[in-house]
């Protein structure tokens, strides 16, 4: 999949606010890209414009996302629709608002899979139930039956994963896949989407809070703030030498597995701000203790080594963790 210069933005009484704003990326055939920032970066609604899911009729999407040569921006919805559960697919975040309460488990994920086979009732239950299993349901006929509202949220997130893998998609969006869920439980969620690359060629992107299931999984770190990449690169390069102060400031925020404990973890300060009342310039200036003069500029995307950067202190050759912290308030 190829994603260039894709901009988000929704009609509002106050104007046209971009949510969005020119983000590009790639993902290549049997490739983990993990997509990680606080709740609000667009990490979700970047990946909902793929598949088509945002409808509301004030939505503004420029751009382009192919998909194997496919332009998927324009496409007819008939077209979309043989696409979309089929060869890209979705574990959405709120299990409860993704399932029908009045359906049971195992009518999803069997209308999923007739919707894009020809196959009969009876083995599509039989591959239901097998997916159930697989994602870790104990008793998985019995939970075929059951409805939402009769599993717990983890076993409804499960439910979701079974859903979204059952017609082993060429490219799955994994929207926090892991959440809810106990240890034992997510090691088992992250071998199965391991297993869908291998045994498949499937490509994975993984939207993400935990740093901990990106070290495991992800071949490539995309980090997006305010609607903007602000880092890319490799994991090895993004985890061990990270280049933007945001994401140098979501590394020390993990609590450390070896040494001292500290007495309190590291924090950005701030919050991030509204799509209608981003700062000019870098969108992390108002909350970057390193912020300078040039930050009232956008930076663009940075090339050192392996990584992208969009980030002043990387063209004067600094990282910022050798920078001085600035003392102005640009």
């Amino acid at each position: 999949m190829e994603v260039r210069d894709l901009a988000i933005a929704f009609r509002t009484e106050a104007g046209l606010v971009r949510v969005v704003d020119n983000v590009s990326f790639s993902v290549a055939e049997r490739e983990i890209v993990g997509i990680v920032g606080e709740s609000g970066s667009g990490k979700t609604l970047s990946l909902l414009a793929v598949i088509g899911l945002i409808q509301d009729p004030n939505a503004v999407i420029t751009g382009s996302l192919r998909y194997k040569g496919r332009e998927l921006i324009g496409l007819a919805p008939r077209r979309l629709h043989r696409i979309r559960g089929r060869e890209i697919a979705m574990i959405f975040q709120d299990p409860m608002t993704a399932l029908t309460p009045v359906y049971t488990i195992g009518w999803h994920i069997v209308e999923q899979i007739r919707a894009h086979a020809d196959i009969s009732r009876r083995a599509a239950r039989r591959r239901a139930i097998e997916l159930l299993g697989e994602v870790g349901l104990p008793d998985p006929a019995r939970q075929a039956d059951r409805y939402p509202h009769q599993l717990s949220g983890g076993q409804r997130q499960r439910a979701l994963i079974a859903i979204a893998l059952s017609c082993n998609p060429s490219l799955l969006i994994a929207d926090e896949p892991t959440t809810a869920l106990d240890v034992t439980v997510q090691v088992q969620i992250l071998r199965l989407l391991e297993r869908l690359r291998r045994d498949f060629g499937s490509a994975v992107v993984l939207i993400t809070h935990d740093m901990g299931v990106v070290a495991e999984l992800a071949d490539r770190v995309m980090v997006m703030y305010a609607g903007r990449i602000v880092e890319c690169g490799t994991r090895e390069d993004v985890f061990r030498q990270p280049g933007h102060p945001y994401t140098w400031g979501l590394m020390r925020s993990i609590p450390p597995l070896h040494g001292a404990k500290p007495r309190r973890l590291a924090a950005i300060p701030g919050s991030p701000p509204s799509p209608a009342e981003r700062p000019a310039g870098c969108p992390f200036r108002p909350r970057c203790i390193f912020r300078h003069a040039p930050c009232l500029d956008q930076p663009a995307l940075y090339a050192r080594g392996g990584q992208e950067i969009a980030c002043f202190l990387i063209p004067e050759g600094s990282d910022p963790e050798h920078a001085t912290p600035a003392v102005d308030a640009a």
